[in-house]
């Protein structure tokens, strides 16, 4: 029962900026409960590949891929562009808490000077914000290159 009532939380706290960013890039109020859907299940897989032990840069991108699976057969369906759907829906998946820890790391060496563990606190949070990004990105562009493609795999 915990485990539904956290997967509702975090799939309801998903749609929120799905729907603002799918209102600040202009989407079509028809597809912004889709946009809000592919938020919702984003988060909801990445959380439960997190709670299976997964790395958080893993999880994101598998993740991510299903968003652009989704995508890719919702812009089928109703005859849009795939990042209608997607680019609103991985955008609760961002990694500002890596991005602000690893400011915060930097401002502190600025101020108080270099230490070992600030270096280290900047560069781990900075990699993994730099691969949540990369996991982002690579999730989204690989159904539009195994769907788009002119020329066969093989």
């Amino acid at each position: 029962m915990n485990l539904l009532l956290t997967i509702i939380h975090h799939a309801f706290f998903a749609m929120i900026p799905a729907v603002g960013f799918g209102l600040l890039f202009n989407v079509p109020l028809k597809a912004l409960k889709y946009c809000a859907a592919g938020g919702a299940i984003g988060v909801v897989c990445r959380y439960l590949l997190l709670e299976q032990g997964v790395s958080i840069e893993l999880a994101t991108l598998l993740a991510t891929s299903v968003v652009g699976f989704l995508g890719v057969y919702w812009s089928q369906r109703f005859l849009a562009h795939p990042k209608v759907f997607t680019v609103a829906a991985v955008i609760p998946m961002l990694p500002g808490v890596f991005a602000f820890r690893s400011m915060i790391a930097l401002v502190q060496m600025n101020q108080l000077g270099y230490s070992p563990e600030l270096l280290a606190n900047l560069v781990d949070n900075l990699l993994k914000a730099v691969f949540i990004v990369g996991g982002l990105a690579i999730g989204l562009a690989l159904p539009g290159l195994l769907f788009y493609r002119r020329r066969s795999v093989i």
